[in-house]
């Protein structure tokens, strides 16, 4: 049964902490202990360096204490009788386009306490999240609280987590075969991204218009041995058009690549009708264009839902350490135990079975190299 308690809540620091005028420590070290004693009403620390904290009411499991609670955004008491229940279709700025289950669409804003317990995320609402949100006015509201996450796209932005979509059953990786030119290490980001958020990888591979497939047959054998599905696709033509739809019409699915592969081109494709935004790859750079500007979840004639995220220039994991690196390489794990070492990195250990496969080539190298560059925490350019 569950009841209210108040609890203490930390927010972030809006203040940086203030650097010591005298290095105490080294002067006592010298020998010196002029100052070690500080004066009884001095501050150790600055007050703006001390954590701000807010007293809310949770509704909190009996026996369980509040500290316990998986997701403390989930458990803030709110009143959901006078709410509603909607997904998030797009965020723009600090609002939020939300549809509530009667297809009704509210422009809402976000309480101010889920902003603040937002410490290291870069945004509170993503695209695709559920939530229950308090209605003012004729499409007006407050989102008042985000239902736990399942099924997360997120990446490493300016050192705090950036959720790109959520609650979605599957990720396309698009890519381009030829402008911009085809990046492997980008695919394998995306693909460590969509296993560590529990979202099942789909690699499509636009513009193959424009190239002989016969000389991309082994980047389709890598993947396809390695148990991921690849689409090659052709907005121009309609190759592989078919194929996009028949997984488009289940559950929700979110693209995402880089800028200038096509993604609004495919969707078009897909859905005549839809006439999204498309640009031209930049002749002077060969990178594509920012065409589509936000995230959005659309409903497709076919039966599912899709989200056409902006193209990214950078793709950088987020929580992951380098030690965990060898779990989201599929190629590693049959020779992983075989290893000398337990806590062997696979690059300069003796014995290790992982660099022995890949001297066999049983281990593709440029996967190898992927991994090289993410245990070195090296972030991958998208563009």
């Amino acid at each position: 049964m569950a009841k209210k308690k108040k609890v203490r809540v930390a927010f972030r620091k809006n203040r940086q902490n203030r650097t010591r005028a005298n290095d105490l420590t080294r002067r006592f070290e010298e020998g010196d202990l002029r100052g070690a004693d500080p004066v009884a009403a001095e501050r150790v620390r600055a007050k703006g360096a001390l954590s701000r904290h807010r007293t809310i009411i949770q509704e909190v499991d009996e026996g369980v204490e509040p500290d316990e609670a998986d997701d403390p955004m989930a458990a803030l008491a709110v009143d959901l009788s006078e709410c509603v229940a909607g997904r998030v279709l797009r965020v723009h700025g600090l609002v939020s386009v939300v549809e509530a289950q009667d297809g009704r669409r509210f422009r809402c804003g976000v309480r101010r306490v889920l902003k603040n317990l937002a410490i290291d995320g870069r945004n509170v609402v993503a695209v695709g999240d559920r939530v229950w949100f308090r209605p003012g006015g004729e499409d007006q509201g407050l989102i008042e609280k985000v239902e736990p996450r399942s099924g997360t796209v997120t990446r490493g932005y300016r050192n705090r987590e950036h959720v790109i979509v959520s609650n979605v059953d599957r990720l396309l990786i698009v890519s381009a075969f030829v402008e911009p030119e085809l990046k492997l290490p980008l695919i394998d980001r995306y693909l460590i991204s969509a296993e560590k958020g529990g979202v099942t990888p789909v690699v499509v591979l636009n513009k193959a218009d424009l190239v002989s497939l016969a000389d991309y047959q082994w980047v389709f054998g890598l993947y396809a041995q390695l148990g991921y599905e690849v689409i090659p696709c052709s907005a121009s033509d309609g190759l592989g058009i078919d194929r996009l739809r028949e997984v488009l019409s289940e559950g929700t699915t979110a693209l995402s690549g880089q800028s200038g592969v096509g993604k609004s081109s495919l969707l078009n494709a897909v859905q005549p009708g839809l006439n999204l935004r498309v640009g031209e790859v930049s002749s002077w750079t060969r990178k594509g264009k920012h065409t589509t500007t936000y995230a959005e979840l659309l409903r497709l004639d076919c039966g599912g839902y899709v989200v056409d995220t902006p193209g990214l220039r950078q793709f950088e994991l987020w929580d992951v350490e380098p030690w965990e690196l060898e779990l989201y390489f599929i190629e590693f794990r049959p020779y992983i135990p075989h290893c000398r070492f337990p806590d062997c990195s696979h690059i300069h250990e003796a014995d290790c079975a992982v660099k022995d496969a890949l001297a066999r080539g049983l281990i593709h190298e440029g996967r190898y190299e992927s991994y090289l560059k993410l245990y070195h925490e090296s972030p991958l350019d998208g563009d």
